[in-house]
């Protein structure tokens, strides 16, 4: 019965329907301030979860796990390293690509791109080409025929769609008696894919390995052989073991190797912006403590009579905490349940107001990652609420062991 009387005056305490209404409000804004907060970080919490997850399904989806190259990107060998690699039992599967940089015309527009050679079967099995592609299909290119699919700003750039004609122009020459001609060839557009990256849609072509192997007079050598693990974060140890099983002599390369910098970014940004909306959190949580410091010298008379009665010191400070924790565990909770509603429907949310004011919020050729994801993780979520209820717990202390020493005497003096 003792705990119960204290939450119930603890509790009452919070709406306060009578005498003071300023302390009531007082606690409707500290509320609020521990929603918006505890909301805004886990909104906040999961765009970098969900950046940090598009940029790496994206980034491995067109450049794969792992490769390995010739030391003068010419690989001779290949079949061997593609048979090695296929054996291995933590390898999925294995592609060749050849790989080279070209200007690509059309009309009067003209853009510098890479160029990717690819076996479209075998480079269905190590990267997510394929499921990118909205306009045509990755299985139309094929040998011979001198087709091309390029990204969907690489197309806009240059004004052209599927079944028009582009032509490719490589910086190596041949010599003639006229002098040095460069080589040129002309290549019909057969598809069009969008990763949604910039780097990639702007400035990366697909074409049958054969048709690279003859624009680039490789003969039957390719630029190196492109591999997918079953273990993601294994991908270093992987290749160097295919590598070596092989006969080493090459480059070996992994996703850990050529895009540390972005995930290490990441990481950093999220462990700073942690920090600073925790400060939100934290300043939101210790305006409970001037709540609860007015409600304190609101209620000297009530702690006397109370006091008087019997009530211990200990029983006024659970008072006292009771109310500070309805505040925190109420303003958590609206905090958590409006983060959530937010985090999921927040693509279409910036969709909205997208359409709304004609704008953009993330400029293609600006982010590397036009679209705004968003990846809600509970573990966030738990630990985010977790801090914020510790915070109110703590901010009550204070107040509630100065209403636990009021002294019924100096408190009724006055009535």
């Amino acid at each position: 019965m003792t705990q119960l009387y204290e939450i119930w005056i603890g509790s009452r305490y919070v709406r306060s329907k009578s005498g003071n209404r300023f302390v009531s409000l007082i606690s409707l804004i500290s509320m609020l301030g521990i929603a918006i907060a505890v909301a805004v970080l886990i909104i906040v919490l999961s765009v970098v979860n969900g950046f940090e997850r598009e940029l790496k399904d994206r980034l491995l989806s067109m450049s794969g796990h792992a490769s390995i190259e010739g030391p003068d990107q010419r690989l001779s060998d290949w079949p061997h390293f593609a048979d090695t690699a296929d054996a291995n039992p933590l390898v999925v599967a294995s592609a060749p690509y050849v790989e080279g940089q070209g200007m690509l015309i059309a009309g009067s527009k003209l853009s510098g791109a890479g160029l990717r050679g690819i076996d479209p079967p075998s480079e269905d099995r190590v990267s997510g080409v394929a499921g990118v592609m909205t306009d045509g299909e990755l299985a139309e290119l094929v040998a011979g025929k001198f087709n091309i699919v390029l990204g969907s700003e690489l197309a806009a750039h240059l004004g052209i769609g599927r079944g028009d004609k582009v032509t490719v122009t490589l910086a190596e020459g041949t010599v003639t008696p006229a002098g040095i001609i460069p080589r040129s060839k002309r290549f019909t557009v057969t598809g069009i894919y969008r990763v949604g990256m910039y780097e990639f849609d702007r400035r990366l072509a697909f074409i049958h390995i054969d048709d690279a192997q003859r624009l680039f007079r490789l003969g039957k050598d390719v630029s190196g052989v492109r591999l997918s693990v079953q273990e993601l974060f294994e991908a270093p140890v992987i290749v160097r073991e295919v590598a070596l099983e092989a006969g080493g002599g090459v480059l070996v390369s992994d996703w850990t190797r050529r895009h540390v910098n972005f995930f290490r970014s990441i990481q950093i940004t999220k462990s700073i912006l942690f920090v600073i909306l925790l400060l939100v959190i934290a300043v939101a949580a210790f305006n409970i403590v001037s709540t609860l410091v007015m409600v304190v010298k609101d209620k000297q008379s009530d702690i006397a009579i109370l006091r008087t009665i019997g009530a211990q010191p200990g029983e006024i400070l659970r008072v006292f905490i009771t109310q500070g924790t309805v505040i925190g565990v109420t303003g958590t909770v609206a905090g958590v349940v409006l983060g959530v509603l937010l985090t999921v429907n927040l693509e279409a949310i910036v969709a909205f107001f997208e359409a709304s004011f004609g704008m953009k919020f993330l400029a293609a050729d600006v982010y590397f990652i036009s679209d705004l994801p968003a990846d809600l993780r509970w573990s966030d979520v738990a630990k985010v609420s977790g801090i914020a209820l510790l915070l109110a717990l703590l901010s009550t202390l204070y107040p509630a062991w100065r209403g636990a020493r009021t002294l019924p005497a100096e408190a009724l003096r006055y009535e």
